[in-house]
This record gives structure tokens, sequence and C-alpha cells, in this order.
């Protein structure tokens, strides 16, 4: 059965308009004014905005992090997103045994989202050692749909200068992405060393120990090998610091080219005061890179109104409260890494960003669904509202405001960052390819209907 949604305001890559679409077989069909098709169900969009479903390119579900677990899988993980108004996830594997082949967790994960996820979804590949197999192998991946590829500067499996330029070479060739979690690992092992042996091992020293200063060195050191391999697709993962911003902000004044930013939900809303909430609360909030001051909160959505920041993402990994207070609550190093979101993003940035004036709607679409879909192959298909796109479609009320609590979120972790906290415009539908499947917070949809998406290398953000 075709479907029309009526007398919505459109906002798409073009622009925004009030118009009627026509979805058919999945698809937007047509934009237009009093479109008909016999026996459609028809959508009264009247005082709604009507966006492109949201895709986040960042999620860590079903991650192995050493001993512990993400909260969420794809089914439960997946079903937050869709009732939050994400349609589409590109998710980062975790490593896998050591020296294991670059497919080894391809099919892996395979196992872990098939007949699970409940929306469309991808996979990035993770590199957590270098030789000329591994490289052939991102070479072949790339081809066969996964294009994009992880590499970190710190934890156990972190690449060196050398490796990374060999990666970039390679990622050049094959023009995909490499995507890169910057800090620098020796400073920040120092210092964690100092806290513990110092006995400071409350959950604001876990911020104390990863100052601002790692993570932008190690971005200036990023842009400076990518610029020594030619300028391959770069991408900065969960950017938090405004002097980052400075050294991308400085290195494209000098002509650098194809490096993309990503920050996440958290950066833009909390400052490093949350580590000091009591009862263990404050573990929640232990996630690296770690909340800041608000400085960098303000350059950072500085940086996505004057199209420096292109994308947020999430970084949704959670574990149980439980879990991180029995690890963490004696010694921040203990403590599982990581935080939920993936519900919350965009309600969270369309009431702190477009209804507080920050950003303007199109800006709202750019970065939470337009720009990754670009930059991670998605596109056309993905990301927008057009005639051919598939019919990921997210309606928000702007009148209508909500608070975030545990009691409504669907993620399995069983709380939120963001708790008691009031937003104003509510996500009350969401479609994935013509279908409704979720409205006013209720999930409609079935496990398994999330199809897995073959990439194609980015088109960049002016394809």
């Amino acid at each position: 059965m075709d479907t029309i949604i009526r007398n919505g305001l459109v906002i798409n890559s073009e622009g925004m308009v009030k118009c009627d679409i026509l979805i058919s077989e999945g698809k937007i069909k047509e934009l237009g004014h009093a479109l008909k098709s016999h026996g459609a169900e028809v959508i009264d969009a009247e005082g709604r905005l009507v966006l492109p479903g949201g895709v986040d390119v960042h999620t860590h579900f079903d991650l192995q992090a050493g001993s512990h677990r993400a909260a969420d899988d794809f089914h439960t993980g997946t079903i937050a997103a869709a009732c939050g108004g994400t349609t589409t996830i590109v998710d980062h594997m975790a490593f896998g045994p050591s020296g294991c082949s670059l497919r080894h967790q391809e099919e892996v994960y395979h196992g872990l989202a098939e007949r699970k996820a409940v929306i469309d979804y991808g996979f990035h590949g993770v590199l957590q050692h270098v030789d000329d197999k591994v490289l052939q192998e991102l070479e072949e991946m790339t081809m066969d749909g996964i294009p994009s590829f992880k590499a970190y500067m710190t934890y156990d499996y972190r690449l060196s200068d050398r490796d990374i330029l060999r990666v970039m070479e390679t990622v050049k060739k094959a023009d995909g992405v490499l995507t890169v979690h910057a800090e620098n690992h020796e400073v920040i092992e120092n210092l964690r060393k100092t806290f513990v042996e110092e006995k400071r091992t409350e959950a604001i020293y876990h911020a104390k120990s990863r100052p601002n200063l790692t993570e932008s060195e190690a971005v200036g050191r990023l842009i400076r090998l990518s610029e020594s391999a030619g300028w391959p697709n770069l991408y900065l993962v969960h950017i938090s610091a405004r002097e980052s911003l400075e050294e991308v902000r400085r290195a494209r004044e000098n002509g650098a080219r194809n490096i993309y930013v990503e920050t996440c939900t958290q950066y833009l809303t909390f400052t490093d005061d949350m580590y000091n909430l009591p009862d263990g609360e404050a573990l929640k909030y232990i996630m690296s890179p770690p909340l800041r001051k608000q400085a960098d909160i303000d350059a950072l959505w500085k940086g996505i109104a004057d199209g420096e920041v292109q994308v947020v993402g999430t970084d949704h990994c959670p574990f149980f409260f439980e879990e991180k207070l029995m690890f963490g609550s004696s010694d921040f190093t203990k403590c599982p890494n990581g935080g939920p979101g993936v519900e919350e993003r965009m309600r969270i940035l369309f009431s702190e960003g477009v209804m507080k004036k920050r950003i303007s709607l199109s800006r709202f679409v750019e970065v939470t669904a337009l720009n990754p879909a670009k930059v991670m192959g998605l596109y056309p298909e993905k990301g927008d509202i057009m005639p051919g796109t598939d019919a990921d479609i997210c309606m928000i009320n702007p009148e209508k405001s909500g608070t975030f609590t545990s009691g409504s979120i669907h993620g399995a972790a069983g709380y939120t960052l963001y708790e008691g906290m009031e937003y104003l415009g509510e996500v009350e539908l969401v479609m994935q390819r013509g279908r409704v499947i979720a409205k006013d917070g209720i999930f409609l949809g079935s496990q398994g209907d999330g199809r897995y998406l073959k990439r194609r290398v980015p088109t960049g953000l002016n394809g």
C-alpha cells in the first residue's frame, strides 16, 4: 500500500517546503502538493516537521571490552535508536583475538546483528595491527561494502604513527575512510599512573587524566600524517576539545582536504561537573574522551553552526550502572568506559540546538542524517527526503515537550545520562522504508527487519 504524508514541513538537502510526500514500495516516489494515490494510507503531518530518519554512524552494540560487555545488543540498541528517530546505524566493531584477520570481526558481527536489528545497519572495520595482509583485506573490504575503518591511538591495540601512515596510504588508494580515536596514549597513561599512586581515584580524575591537550595533540599529529599520505578521507570521531577544532581549522585554512569532524551529544550538553555527582552517579559519565568545560561546549556548538563540525553521533556504549559501581567506585581506571545516547540524540540536538537557535533546521538535518550518509557511503539512499531515497522518516512535533527519564528509555542499560532533563520537540512518528516502526515512543517494528547495508566509497559532502 502506498502512503501519503500530507501538510508537513519537509526539510531535505534542498531546503524546506510545506508539501506532501508520496511513498511507494519503501521509497520516496514524489514530493508535491495535493498528491494522490488510489487506496493510499494518509498521514496528516500538519504542524509537524518531516525530516530524514537519523543516521548515527558511531555506535557500539554488543561490544566486548575486556571482561565487560555493553548492555545493548543489536536488538535492544536498535529499538532504542528507532524510538528516538534514528533509522540507520553504522556500528564500530570491537577488537577481536590478538593477531586476527581484518575479516574476522566482520564475520562475528554479521552473526551478532542478523535477525536482531530492527533498523538498517552497517559496520566499520577495526584495525588492531597492520601488515601486508591486513592492508590487502582493507582494499577488498572497501570494495565489498565496508569502506570505513577504525584506528585507535590509545588502548591495547593502538597503532603506531608508522602503521597509521601505512593505513592512510592504503585508504587513499582505495577511496575509503579512516576513522580515528585521537588521544595521546603515553601522556594519559602517565597521568593515570600518577593519580593511582597518589590515591586520587575519584571519577573527576578520569577527566584530569585526559586533558584537552591529549586529544588536540593527537589530532594535530593525525593531520600531519594525513598530509604526508596525500590527504585520504580522515574522520575524527567524538571530538570534544576546543583546541582540537583549532587544529582542524588551521589545517583547513592552510589547504588541508578531506578532514571530517564528529562530535557527540554528551559533549554538547554536559561539563565535567558531572564527575562530582554523589552516590556513584558520576561513574555513569566515565567515557573517553571525558566531559570537558563550558568553553568546549560553546566551541562545539559554534563549530556545528559554522560547518566546521560535520557530524553528530553518540558513541553509544552503555554498561549497567551496577557494573560501573562494582568496578569503578574505588578506582576510576577500573570503570567500564562508555554511556548510552542513541535514543536521545535527535531530541537533544533539536531541543538544545534548533529550539535554542544555536543551529538552523537545515544544519540539524545535515549533522544528524545527510552528512553522515554522504561521508560513510550511504547516500543517496539514506540521509535525505528526495524522489528515489529510502522512505526513512522522522516526524517531530516542535510544540510538544518532554522529560528524559529512565522509564521512558528503551535501551537495556536502564538509565539515561539525561535523567530529568526537559526537551522541546518530540519525535512522534518514525518510518523505515515506508513502514511505521515507532509512534509516540512505542516501538511498532519487528526483530530482524533491519537490513545490512553494503556501503559504497563515500561521495564526500559535495557529492
